[in-house]
């Protein structure tokens, strides 16, 4: 029997390793993008990358802004004739600067000017390691990005993937900014792994591994390395989705024959059965207040999305178009549902207003979705060129990336969630 392998790691190597692992296309951009410069920064080149760089590059993968650059490095400090930016057609102005201090940290400030109103906007200041760098400079571009619009910035937050070697042969499960750049290996083997799910603290993943030649859940904790059990009942275990206070999972067990829906403490105990079918049903999501469960099931003649109260109860059905949907996702803020839909021969991504019922499609070869934590974007695998590669979208469809790799498949995306 292959057993798994998987890698112990620290918070210093989570912070560490800073090789870049996926490549970032933008493939669109939205309507009615708010005009931004961004000036280098002054004495940025003491760190060891470029702030300023990071910056633009975060806020142009949104597709909300259209970035300039300022033509100059400005200090936070500096006297600026805004009124000279705003006759070029910019509405916001991004400066600051990077000082290395005696201790060997880097002061990185930045200040956001209306070139409009000829006002400050916001400023942020902070001390951090050069191996920080990054971290900081995606924390100003998510005060950027909500600053203008309004809606919390995702730059700074994290995803996970997994990887498949192109022979077929080797599973890793990665963990990365989510501009793909610091990779960290969470676990890998032989046998497949699927389903990520990160708890809503992002200090743990969730995921499902074949090792044992069935699917078994396991609980990764990001910080220590260690991995412990949630779910290894009879038959198959799997489909893991964090309720939102943390403390407990909801998945799809199959060890009274039948595939259900149950829940389950965080530390591996207390399984509670949820649905009661002569249907498969899987895929279980728990809604943004934790009261509702999203579950996929057979049980109208094909899989369609239905949602039932965690009490307990009778369940509703939600999808009515389309004879195949599946891999049910909620939004952060309880207001999207997306899922997969199989229309015409091909599988897309749709998205679903819960408060109108009014759907919209927004890609097409599309699986796994899952949504970034501000409800903004979704992120999927695809499949291009041979390979299965990784995409986003925003909720609206006009904005559009994609994240590929060099070598293999990348699939089964999970967003992680905010940091505080």
């Amino acid at each position: 029997m292959k057993k798994l392998h998987y890698l112990l790691f620290s918070a210093t190597l989570l912070a560490s390793t800073a090789q870049a692992q996926l490549k970032v296309e933008i493939a669109g951009v939205g309507s009615n993008q708010i005009p931004v410069a961004v000036a280098a920064f002054a004495d940025e080149s003491v760190a060891p990358e470029q702030v300023s760089a990071i910056i633009r590059a975060d806020l142009e993968r949104s597709g909300v802004f259209k970035v300039t650059d300022a033509g100059q490095a400005i200090s936070d400090g500096a006297n600026i004739d805004l009124a000279a930016f705003k006759a070029r057609g910019v509405q916001a102005l991004v400066v600051g600067s990077v000082t290395r201090q005696p201790d060997g940290r880097l002061a990185v400030r930045y200040k956001l000017h209306d070139t409009v109103s000829g006002t400050q906007l916001s400023q942020l200041g902070g001390e951090v390691q050069p191996k920080y760098t990054r971290l900081q400079a995606h924390r100003i571009a998510d005060d950027v990005y909500e600053k203008l619009t309004g809606t919390r910035g995702i730059f700074s937050t994290r995803i996970a993937y997994v990887k498949e070697d192109r022979a077929g042969r080797n599973y890793t499960l990665a963990v990365a900014d989510a501009d793909g750049e610091n990779e960290i290996i969470a676990t890998r083997g032989r046998e497949p792994i699927i389903s990520p799910a990160w708890s809503p603290d992002g200090s743990k993943v969730a995921y499902v591994s074949m090792e044992d030649r069935k699917p078994v859940v396991y609980l990764q904790d990001l910080m220590t390395g260690r991995r412990n059990v949630i779910s290894n009942l009879k038959g198959n275990n799997s489909a893991p989705s964090w309720a939102p206070d943390g403390n407990t999972l909801a998945v799809a067990l199959s060890k009274d024959g039948n595939t259900e829906v149950y829940t389950v403490r965080s530390d591996g105990t207390g399984h509670r059965r949820l649905t009661n079918n002569a249907a498969i049903d899987t895929e279980p999501q728990f809604s943004a207040d934790g009261q509702t469960i999203y579950f996929t099931s057979d049980r109208s003649g094909g899989p369609q999305i239905y949602k039932m109260s965690v009490a307990g109860g009778n369940a509703t059905r939600v999808t009515f178009n389309g004879n195949y949907n599946i891999s049910p996702r909620v939004s952060s803020d309880g207001k999207t549902l997306a899922w997969i839909s199989q229309r015409g021969g091909s599988f897309s991504l749709y998205a679903m207003d819960l408060a109108s019922g009014q759907e919209l499609r927004l890609a097409d070869g599309a699986t796994e979705p899952s949504f970034s934590p501000n409800g903004k974007y979704i992120m999927y695998a695809t499949k291009a060129g041979g390979r299965v590669a990784l995409a986003v979208v925003s909720v609206d469809g006009r904005v559009k990336q994609r994240l590929t790799t060099k070598a293999g498949n990348i699939r089964e995306p999970s967003w992680g969630p905010f940091m505080q």
